[in-house]
């Protein structure tokens, strides 16, 4: 195992001296208190295909039981494949933070925001700053971990002395809420380009088990840097303070799903299992018995009501998705295109957001499906698995 904060100056990818790819920013010590001392904890992952996967996931909750044995664990799974940092702002309470008080957090969407939503500075943000203060208002002394994962793309802009986008605006939110970062992107393009391995051998965006355990052995240094001696007889789990003012207000930390009912449609919608026997395109086991809110016919229409900042869908766009026209407070049209470059062979999940960054109160929102369509689609549809807003 490599130790914790070594300089690497390796190949075209420079690090500062004493810079180091584990940013420990704190003790971990409520976690560590709540599984030596109460015997009990509940801890959880999010992000995309990586955390989905049978990978470092799994290899970090072994490494948490090896080190203490005597805890009765809770392990939550929420990883989605090509999910990005939005959506998992937005499905939060459902898919974690109704399984009971979260004491540990892993995060990892910093692929995802890069090639799959392709985010903007400011979406990185809002999902991520979601995130981290969604969860401290859930549990005050809640531990978090984010891991930036890598791509070729991300290789390839360390080499050139930037920054990935998404990691650099993660990392802004990780540094302001003093949250420690595991910085895997730049510890394998070091490593691959003082020829100790090749990308094939890594595994690729999705990490063969060698890469995997690179991430966990990463992930393992934290803990020893953590939880090197002996736990204090004084140790007392301390409560995280937010910051009264984010890193931007619009963020989603009231990010949360608004049932489809809430919706009040034309009679072209229906909330119901799509027939996905008759569509073209593959579909993931995961959404294939999901009722959604469906239209396939220009003109179809919705309103619905809302209080919050933000309103938008958590939908699959298909082979067939349309553009939608919004409104919102009965303001200028703004049209919003469902197709995304994966959707030719696969309904793609993904958030569309409709209205963002409103003042807060209530708002109304009126959707209609357009006749015209992105060029490479085949149809006018909209599926809908959620409608999401940011808003208590």
């Amino acid at each position: 195992m490599r130790p914790i904060g070594l300089g690497l100056l390796l190949g075209a990818t420079t690090l500062l001296a004493g810079e180091t790819n584990v940013m420990k920013r704190g003790t971990l010590e409520n976690a560590r208190i709540q599984f030596q001392v109460r015997k009990k904890g509940h801890v959880a992952f999010i992000g995309g295909s990586i955390t989905e996967m049978d990978g470092y996931r799994p290899m970090v909750c072994e490494m948490l039981r090896e080190r203490f044995p005597d805890c009765q664990f809770a392990f939550t799974a929420a990883g989605i494949a090509s999910t990005c940092s939005t959506t998992g702002a937005f499905r939060l309470q459902d898919d974690v933070l109704s399984k009971g008080p979260l004491d540990l957090f892993f995060v990892e969407f910093a692929v995802n925001d890069d090639q799959d939503a392709h985010h903007t500075r400011e979406e990185c943000i809002r999902g991520m700053e979601g995130l981290v203060r969604h969860v401290r208002r859930h549990n005050p002394r809640a531990e978090i971990v984010i891991t930036y994962f890598v791509n070729e793309h991300m290789m390839a802009q360390y080499r050139k002395k930037e920054v990935p986008l998404p990691i650099a605006a993660h990392e802004e939110v990780a540094e302001f809420y003093r949250i420690p970062a595991i910085h895997l992107a730049r510890e394998v393009t070091a490593r691959i380009d003082a020829g100790e391995f090749d990308w094939k051998k890594f595994g690729g965006v999705h990490p063969a088990p060698f890469g995997n355990r690179i991430a966990a052995d990463l992930i393992g240094q934290l803990f020893d840097a953590c939880w090197g001696g002996e736990l204090p007889a004084s140790a007392a789990m301390k409560d995280y303070t937010l910051p009264p003012q984010p890193l931007d207000a619009a963020n989603y930390e009231f990010g949360r799903f608004l049932p489809l009912s809430e919706a009040k449609t034309s009679p072209q919608w229906k909330i119901h299992i799509p027939e996905w026997g008759k569509l073209p395109g593959s579909k993931r086991d995961r959404f294939a018995k999901i009722e959604m809110l469906e239209a396939t016919e220009p003109g179809a229409s919705f309103t619905c009501e809302f209080t919050g900042t933000a309103i938008g869908a958590y939908i699959v766009a298909g082979p067939d998705a349309g553009r939608v026209e919004v409104r919102l407070d009965g303001g200028a049209p703004k049209t919003v295109d469902l197709y995304h470059g994966f959707s030719a062979g696969l309904h793609y999940p993904r958030t569309v957001m409709f209205g963002d960054a409103l003042t807060p109160g209530r708002h109304t929102l009126e959707l209609r499906l357009l006749a015209e369509k992105n060029p490479a689609s085949k149809g006018t549809a909209m599926r809908a698995m959620q409608l999401v807003v940011n808003g208590e």
